[in-house]
């Protein structure tokens, strides 16, 4: 129950909440020492908790997590060893004691292996009683459970999201015997809203004198024995409801699971067969060139990115596509998990399909290059952040990619499963020397044009170029476009040749935008107004991030002007 993130908490009105459900008869409260307002607030839900325990006056299982850290107020994932040894120590030392500790989230920095075997410590040396993982996928939990016995695992599960069931982690969990703590079970403040205008929802609750709320946590309850909804009441009315003594008739599940679980329509009398292909990879990856090639073969092609909805909404077109008669359709999409993928392949088994996958195994530096490259196209321009929310692909998009992916199995129900990497499109014809400003090409960082001093002996070196167009990059957070061309000037007077400098206006944090080095957006666009072939231009930069810009551009690199 978190109790202990709003600014405008009430520690009493807290108290009375977490009474009020031990009363009702919960005998499960989940934690965190994350769940605090920041850094120097941690543990304050889990002083709330030990408060009610002692209270209680009966055992009540306590569930708390680790691996998170909350500086300045944000949410930071910490999966170090060190730290989670430390947390759970603190964690014990306000709780008194823990009866299940979970990692929080994954950390993207520490090996989930790493963060494992700590957990697994902290059980061995009797500081927790048992320990379970928090956010992961099926992969991830095999990749666990091969380090060490884990007891349940606790993820975001409710009627519009039930990627646990459809990807399989809920089976997998109840045949190892663990439970699958299920945190929003409700879908959060706006999933309670939808739930109590669902129509089928409202019906139900007609007919069993409960409330729509409580006709979704026993559905959710009846889809496993391994499921146990965590509601996070806040307020006593809801922390006191009826819903764990509620049982739901077979005709209520029968009719919850068509309406929220059910993608294919009944199937036919007689399958029909066919042939589905599903490309997937990141976005940005190359899937539209290929299932553009099966297209011009006959294939139906269906995409998200043309038809609008969600995944599931496309398995529902492929249904109907099938049911009309189709017999061979590609579908291209990114597809990272395998619950995003399990409709698509429920609806061609309905139908006695095929289903054969292609995975596009496209670097993350050369997909990159190709989303700036779509938008060069599409746009002309490098898109501002706020401008990418607008349907362009932005490179946070590809990083969560990267992370969430799970690689496809045969076991998902795929006939065949093939790889197929991309060559690196083939761009202009001439050559282009690209320099960084900064130490490189101009001695420290001048705040006006006339501040500028080139390195020494620049114009000698930059002799052995002049079959190149030269050109500049530069990273100024705030820089004007009337600075920047100011700037452009003088280095050409100073040169006495042109120059097209090129600038990355955008602050440091992560990546919002296209041009901030190691991304390649400048040198695409760089690539685009001046017909470059990058295979044959050179970036001279200085540290990590110019090499990183220099790879995924598909460009030469140097810390020399020397040839």
């Amino acid at each position: 129950m978190r109790l202990s993130t709003d600014a405008e908490r009430d520690d009493a009105r807290s108290a009375a909440v977490l009474d009020a459900a031990i009363a009702a008869g919960v005998d499960l409260l989940d934690t965190a020492d994350a769940y605090a307002l920041d850094d120097a607030d941690a543990g304050h839900n889990e002083q709330l908790i030990a408060g009610a325990v002692a209270r209680a006056g009966k055992p009540i299982f306590v569930v708390t997590k680790g691996g998170l850290e909350r500086p300045g107020g944000a949410w930071v994932a910490n999966g170090r060893a060190r730290h989670l040894a430390a947390a759970a120590r603190a964690s014990r030392e306000r709780l008194g004691a823990i009866d299940l500790y979970l990692l929080h989230a994954v950390d993207p920095k520490t090996p989930l292996a790493t963060s494992v075997r700590a957990l697994a410590r902290l059980r061995d040396d009797g500081i927790v009683r048992a320990i379970g993982l928090s956010n992961v996928g099926p992969a991830q939990l095999e990749e666990a459970l091969a380090i060490s016995e884990l007891a349940a695992v606790e993820i975001e599960l409710h009627p519009w999201k039930l990627d646990a069931i459809r990807g399989g982690l809920v089976a997998l969990c109840a045949a190892r015997g663990m439970h699958v703590l299920a945190h929003r079970p409700l879908g959060g403040p706006a999933g309670v809203k939808r739930v109590a205008r669902d129509p089928l929802l409202l019906e139900l609750a007609g007919q069993h004198a409960a409330t729509p709320h409580e006709i979704v946590l026993a559905w959710l309850r009846s889809l496993s024995p391994a499921i146990i909804p965590l509601p996070g009441a806040t307020q006593i009315e809801t922390a006191t409801s009826a819903a764990s003594r509620l049982t739901l008739d077979s005709d209520a599940c029968a009719a919850l699971a068509d309406r929220f679980l059910a993608v294919a329509a009944a199937p036919a009398s007689a399958k029909r067969g066919g042939e589905v292909i599903v490309i997937l990879g990141m976005p940005a990856a190359g899937k539209s060139t290929l299932a553009r090639d099966y297209e011009s073969r006959g294939f139906l092609r269906l995409n998200r990115d043309d038809r609008g909805g969600s995944l599931l909404e496309l398995a529902r077109a492929l249904d109907r596509e099938l049911s009309a008669g189709a017999e061979r359709v590609v579908v291209d999409n990114t597809y990272a998990t395998r619950a995003s993928r399990a409709p698509i392949l429920e609806v061609a088994r309905s139908h006695g399909a095929t289903v054969r996958c292609i995975a596009v195994t496209t670097s993350i530096e050369q997909a990159q290059a190709h989303a700036v490259a779509r938008m060069l196209e599409r746009t002309g321009r490098l898109l501002e952040p706020r401008e990418l929310r607008g349907g362009e692909i932005g490179p946070g998009a590809q990083f969560r990619w990267r992370r969430e992916y799970e690689a496809p199995r045969l076991d998902e129900g795929f006939a065949e499963i093939a790889e197929h990497t991309p060559t690196r499109l083939a761009t202009g014809t001439r050559a282009a020397l690209v320099v960084e400003c900064d130490h490189v090409l101009w001695i420290g960082r001048p705040t006006s044009p006339d501040k500028i001093v080139l390195v020494p002996d620049m114009l000698e070196a930059l002799a052995g170029w002049r079959d190149h167009i030269l050109a500049a990059t530069l990273w100024r957070p705030g820089i004007t476009p009337a600075v920047l061309a100011a700037l452009a000037d003088r280095l050409a007077a100073l040169l006495g040749r042109p120059i097209d400098l090129r600038a990355c206006a955008h602050p440091a944090g992560p990546p919002v935008c296209w041009c901030r080095k190691p991304l390649p957006g400048l040198a695409l666009a760089l690539a685009r107004t001046h017909e470059l072939d990058l295979a044959r231009s050179t970036h001279v930069g200085r540290n990590p991030a110019d090499r990183g810009f220099a790879l995924r551009a598909g460009m030469q690199y140097a810390e020399t002007l020397a040839r």
